[in-house]
């Protein structure tokens, strides 16, 4: 094993993985995530931790991880390029390496100017970093892990124990290239692979079509992305402004049913969309996985965590493996 985490090991089992998304709050306070860390537990094989999503400051993704860790939830903290040079990005996978932490998903990070696109102040006048890119980021974690070495070459005393993975998104601009992109991701180290949001299943077997004739399917385990949808709002939104996410008119359209059967009862609208998004959450588990060279999925009920219980359970994805250490 590379780390021994849970998650790699969930993944050697030839049993679906199931991850989860857990985001930290603008606070200090860790009540949030010892909460939201109890809700998940159980019902994924790991977390992701997000580092600063939406370019907003938050608790950081190694901190939130240990909080979540202590719980009893394996964390997987991201690792962004926009925040930091080589130097801290090493620093930092040394501490969350001795502070237990074992898996890491390395991925660009939205751009600073994206906060300024949403409810939030944010920073939009941050100088960027982008010492590296997602997937140099990677083969630096590979091999600071295999060969003892900093990416300068320095000599590491004991190396981190890391299971390593990247972001696929197969619905991104220009999509042709994207299998390719992933190629590089895997030949640069990637253990696992998290996709963005699928909703468009369709355009998904087409491009792991792609990727199975590539042959990356067999050196790395992709999981497939679905963000668990609450309104008919928030799928328009995620079409019309979400790189990447392309959802298809008949999704919205249920979504959109299942409000209007509410009437003028804000309420009832609110709980018959939620219920008919978890329908279409568990739906969209159970197409992904019957895609030749899927290994799991990565359930993303965002600021919803209590919605996870049902969707792996509707999925027929409980009770999470186990194993006797």
């Amino acid at each position: 094993m590379k780390s021994g985490s849970n998650l790699e090991r969930v993944i050697a089992s030839g049993k679906p993985a199931v991850t989860a998304e857990l985001g930290p709050p603008m606070s200090a306070d860790p009540h949030e995530v010892i909460k939201k860390a109890g809700m998940l537990k159980g019902y994924c094989d790991a977390a992701n931790i997000t580092d600063c999503q939406t370019a907003v400051v938050r608790i950081s993704s190694i901190a939130a991880a240990v909080l979540a860790l202590r719980e009893g939830l394996e964390p997987v903290m991201q690792m962004t390029c926009r925040d930091r040079n080589r130097i801290a990005i090493q620093a930092d996978i040394l501490g969350a390496a001795a502070l237990g932490l074992k898996n890491c998903l390395c991925i660009a990070g939205d751009h600073q100017s994206f906060s300024a696109a949403g409810r939030l102040k944010g920073h939009p006048g941050a100088k960027n970093v982008y010492d590296v890119d997602s997937i140099q980021l990677v083969g630096i974690l590979k091999k600071m892990r295999d060969e003892s070495l900093q990416e300068g070459g320095d000599k590491l005393e004991v190396p981190p124990k890391l299971f390593i993975g990247a972001a696929f998104t197969p619905g991104g601009d220009p999509m042709d290239y994207r299998p390719y992109r992933l190629k590089k991701k895997v030949d640069a180290g990637a253990d696992f692979i998290q996709t963005q949001g699928i909703y468009d299943i369709e355009m998904f077997r087409k491009q792991m079509e792609v990727v199975r004739n590539l042959g990356v399917h067999e050196r790395t385990a992709i999981l497939g992305g679905i963000i668990v949808p609450k309104s008919a709002m928030m799928l328009k939104y995620m079409d019309s402004s979400v790189a990447g996410v392309n959802v298809p008119p008949a999704l919205i359209q249920r979504m959109q049913k299942a409000k209007d059967a509410a009437g003028d009862d804000k309420k009832k609208a609110k709980e018959m969309q939620e219920a008919e998004g978890i329908k279409i959450a568990v739906e969209l588990v159970q197409q992904v996985l019957e895609i030749p060279g899927i290994k799991g999925v990565h359930i993303q009920a965002i600021e919803w965590e209590s919605a996870m219980p049902e969707i792996v359970k509707a999925a027929g994805l409980y009770p999470r493996p186990t194993f006797n250490d």
